[in-house]
């Protein structure tokens, strides 16, 4: 059995210096963080560990380990591995659901339409009567120990700190390691998670189907039974770790937290094209939302409702995540409700672009192409970034085309 974190949480004061959101700081000022698509550990673990993390990782389950009976895949890298493991995919999950004219109402067993089934008899499709359907595109992990470092209060501020026509929302929501517990959230595309261990054991269950030790219930076939006992599962939930006997999303946890930042392309980055498209970048107002500088909390700070302490590999830090880790209506949103509640259907969290240059798919479904049909597709809060991009010359345009993809 591997090792569980469980430790205990304290609340800091917010500060804002020289540009950078943070909670506290030390007297020698923040660090970068470490950038790569190398494999290569942040530090947070050693190399032979995070290659054993990442093996774990990388394993595929069968359904004698419990895959199933509904899932999407077999293992985390399945959906994020490009360029390395832990970064994205081009893999979609399925959500549905109905719309009543008040309310989000789910199908029955849940908005997620599991793509795949251990057997032909249990495969799940949208029912009729749910015209909500929406994909959703598998997201980087790569740094996503220091996004889970970032102290509430930084997200709350970056949200204060907004003009109130494009103002973000931080929801709270369960922290699913302690019962009770909750904490802004930053995983997902709708916040629905707080937490790099709360993200693993839903993601297990939801994505491989496999029950664990914060989700024990195996998940339905469109509301029919299909878990232990119903000649679809040969492998029972039994407390306290279900069918993650292995303890193998505490492992997911430490993959994640041990991974560094998704790295620029430096060369790119440094042409007069993208010097020029980063000045219009935060000219139209898209660092509003795709906030460029943030600073995890110091090492010491205990987060997770009490189940983690910021390590000093995670605290204190400099990240540029491109990205606010809030939900905001920029016109796309799914009509998916979560963790937010029914006034979040139409919200979607920032996606933060680190990593951009290695996606091909791009928005929440992954049906915008290019990078000006991303663009193009912004509405709501962000229209005036849009319009302002439309208005300018198509060299400026071009030369935010440059930027972004230097990301």
């Amino acid at each position: 059995m591997k090792n569980i974190f469980r430790l205990s949480c304290t609340t800091l004061a917010i500060v804002w210096v020289a540009g950078l959101y943070s909670v506290g700081r030390t007297t020698s000022g923040p660090a970068e963080a470490p950038a790569g698509f190398d494999t290569g550990t942040n530090g947070f673990v050693d190399q032979p560990t995070l290659d054993q993390d990442r093996a774990t990782f990388e394993e595929r389950d069968d359904v004698a380990k419990g895959l199933g009976p509904v899932y999407n895949a077999q293992s985390c890298a399945e959906c994020h591995g490009n360029p390395v493991t832990g970064g994205i995919s081009q893999v979609v999950e399925l959500r549905a659901g109905h719309f009543n004219g008040t309310v989000f109402v789910n199908p029955p067993g849940g908005s997620l339409i599991n793509d795949r089934a251990t057997d032909a008899a249990i495969q799940e499709r949208v029912p009729a009567g749910n015209e909500v359907r929406t994909f959703r595109t598998s997201l980087n992990t790569l740094g996503d120990g220091f996004v889970e470092a970032i102290d509430d209060a930084t997200l709350i501020a970056i949200a204060s700190s907004q003009p109130s026509f494009m103002r973000g929302r931080a929801i709270h929501v369960p922290v699913l390691e302690m019962p009770g517990a909750m904490r802004v959230g930053r995983f997902g595309w709708k916040s629905q998670q707080a937490s790099l261990l709360s993200f693993a054991s839903d993601a297990y269950l939801n994505e491989q189907g496999i029950t664990n030790q914060f989700n024990l219930a195996e998940n339905t076939s469109l509301g029919r039974f299909v878990g232990f006992g119903s000649g679809f599962d040969p492998v029972p939930d039994t407390a306290p770790f279900g069918e993650d006997a292995d303890g193998d999303i505490f492992l997911f946890a430490e993959f994640m937290r041990s991974t560094k930042v998704p790295p620029r392309d430096t060369a790119l980055a440094a042409t007069p094209a993208a010097q020029a498209g980063s000045q219009l970048f935060d000219a139209i107002g898209c660092s509003t939302c795709h906030v460029r500088t943030i600073v995890t909390a110091p090492a010491g700070t205990t987060i997770n409702g009490g189940a983690f302490v910021v390590p000093p590999a995670l605290g204190d830090t400099v990240i540029h995540p491109f990205g606010d880790f809030l939900l905001h209506n920029v016109g796309t949103g799914d009509g998916i409700v979560q963790n937010g509640g029914q006034s979040t259907r139409n919200e979607m969290r920032t996606p933060p672009l680190w990593g951009l240059r290695t996606r091909d798919r791009l928005m929440h479904d992954g049906q915008s192409l290019t990078r000006t049909d991303a663009i193009l597709r912004h509405g709501g809060q962000a229209i005036g970034s849009t319009l302002q991009f439309l208005f300018v010359s198509s060299t400026q345009r071009n030369q935010l085309l440059a930027f972004l993809d230097s990301l």
